[in-house]
């Protein structure tokens, strides 16, 4: 007990961080239950923080947060080793003090982490959702009403295929520089019929390790640390532009992936560039038709096969690129914990709230 009580006697300023960094997600956990407070604290506090940052990172081309992220993991790597060293040197000095300080300090530099993670996004679980500001609510879905929204979006897609130029296999061969380059503009119209969307859009960033965000099942990723929307370049181009608007939603502050998935299909459909157009399309033609093939697959197939061929080859393009991913390992680590993380931060569907898109989707179309 003495040992126990010197040791807790050292480190006072590492026990404070720890002190402060459980306080904070005391109070998170405390007040995210209250939707006003939420609302205040992401409009004014995390949400023009996160533009100040966006501002700041967004003056290079460069993903600032793959640059954090290599550092994190380096970081980390040496000092587990450093600790290590530490942790066996102090053994055998028959002294616990370094050692233990290094645990602690690992400690609280993970709860700083996911202080500031909780404080920049996870408030946003808890504030007005897109649903609530719209007045668009996702309801049950009527077998016919599924069908004639996937009808529709099979017809404008088949329509939106002959407005973007083709590769010699007839894939969809719009340039990746030219798809981040517009970016910026392609949430203008939609801000339009909802004024609490706008922003300053400065547009998205493609990412140096896009091959590893293939592997662990990622199309893109925002990053509230630095307000920076990424996406994964080295998936299929045809739906990039529909990715890029789905990280762009989560700039906007909605947090909910059934959401973004949502906008990003009606702001690049709504947004007057033919490779948006066809990508929203595409994108809200694949989960349309998903949710109607599993109800009825003959009436999916019908469908379907109204398509051109054009439609097809980027539909089995897409496919082709994803199935050399599946099932493996490290997808399915990686989808289990951010499932977990999803949860943890107030979704309470984790990863099978991507699903419900076609809820707001049929609710909007078909009214």
């Amino acid at each position: 007990m003495t040992r126990l009580r010197r040791l807790l006697g050292q480190h006072p300023r590492l026990y404070g961080w720890l002190a402060l960094d459980l306080v904070v997600l005391a109070a998170y956990g405390v007040c995210r239950g209250n939707r006003a407070w939420m609302n205040a604290f992401a409009s004014q506090v995390t949400g023009p923080l996160k533009e100040a940052l966006g501002r700041l990172c967004y003056r290079t081309e460069i993903s600032v947060m793959e640059v954090l992220a290599a550092a994190l993991v380096i970081g980390t790597v040496l000092y587990i080793l450093a600790s290590v060293v530490m942790v066996v040197r102090a053994a055998r000095a028959g002294r616990g003090r370094r050692a233990w300080g290094a645990v602690l300090g690992a400690v609280c530099t993970g709860l700083l982490i996911w202080d500031g993670f909780c404080l920049l996004w996870g408030v946003n679980y808890w504030t007005d959702s897109f649903q609530d500001l719209s007045g668009i609510y996702a309801q049950p879905v009527r077998q016919e009403d599924l069908t004639a929204v996937t009808a529709e979006f099979a017809q404008q897609l088949s329509q939106a295929a002959g407005k973007v130029p083709r590769d010699e296999n007839g894939l969809f061969a719009v340039s990746r520089e030219e798809i981040l380059a517009d970016s910026p503009y392609v949430y203008d119209a939609l801000e339009q019929q909802f004024p609490f969307l706008t922003f300053d859009d400065t547009g998205v960033k493609g990412m140096y390790f896009s091959r590893l965000m293939s592997i662990i099942d990622f199309t893109g990723f925002y990053c509230p640390y630095t307000g920076e929307a990424n996406v994964n370049v080295d998936s299929p181009a045809c739906l990039l532009p529909s990715t890029a608007a789905h990280e762009m939603a989560h700039q906007r502050g909605i947090a909910s992936e059934q959401e973004c998935n949502f906008l990003a299909i009606l702001a690049s459909t709504t947004s007057g560039n033919p490779a948006y157009v066809y990508s929203g399309y595409l994108m809200g033609f694949i989960h349309l038709g998903n949710a109607l093939y599993r109800v009825d697959p003959e009436t999916y197939w019908t469908i379907r096969d109204q398509l051109p061929e054009s439609v097809e080859a980027d539909l089995a393009y897409n496919n082709a690129y994803w199935d050399q991913f599946e099932d493996s390992v490290v997808q399915q680590a990686s989808n289990h914990i951010y499932d977990g993380m999803l949860k943890a931060y107030g979704d309470e569907n984790g990863i099978a709230s991507y699903g419900t898109v076609v809820d707001l989707l049929v609710a909007y179309y078909a009214a």
